[in-house]
């Protein structure tokens, strides 16, 4: 018998930018987080040279980016260090920012961001996202954020507001 759930009204992944070369770094859009409980950004590596990435979680007053900042508290982060050889996720000091390795492996670095906690929202600043520094052609990044509601509707808000 089938579980009553389901990932897109409970856990919907949006994108905050698509898979492409990253030579020079960028910046996603920004996901709303008003209706949020919790939110994971999930970044994707897949290193194709020998060069660190740098990745920063960034918060804002809203969709376009006013105000922009890193976020205002260290957050948990996972890293699966090259995920053609496991599945397995592993703690990593709780940051604004991680740095992958040089080595050339696909790489999974997830954020976990409680906003009341990573967010200065008493300034009005519940919108995320992640960027990338400058690393080479070589490297393909993309990243996605995953949010849990803070309720189910039929049809829930939207976060890219």
């Amino acid at each position: 018998m089938a579980r009553q759930y389901s990932m897109v009204a409970s856990f919907p992944p949006i994108n905050l930018f698509a898979p492409a070369a990253d030579s020079a770094g960028r910046t996603g859009a920004y996901a709303s987080l008003r209706n949020c409980e919790k939110a994971w950004i999930e970044v994707v590596v897949n290193q194709g040279a020998a060069n660190t990435v740098l990745l920063s979680v960034l918060q804002a007053q809203d969709s376009s980016g006013t105000g922009s900042k890193a976020v205002s508290n260290a957050v948990p982060i996972w890293l699966q260090a090259d995920s053609t050889a496991s599945d397995a996720y592993v703690a990593q000091s709780a940051a604004t920012t991680f740095t992958t390795s040089a080595a050339t492996k696909n790489k999974t670095v997830i954020f976990e961001i409680t906003p009341e906690v990573a967010l200065d929202m008493a300034n009005g600043f519940n919108h995320i996202t992640v960027s990338t520094g400058s690393s080479s052609a070589s490297n393909i990044t993309f990243a996605q954020i995953i949010i849990w509601g803070s309720y189910q509707a039929a049809t829930p808000p939207t976060s890219i507001v």
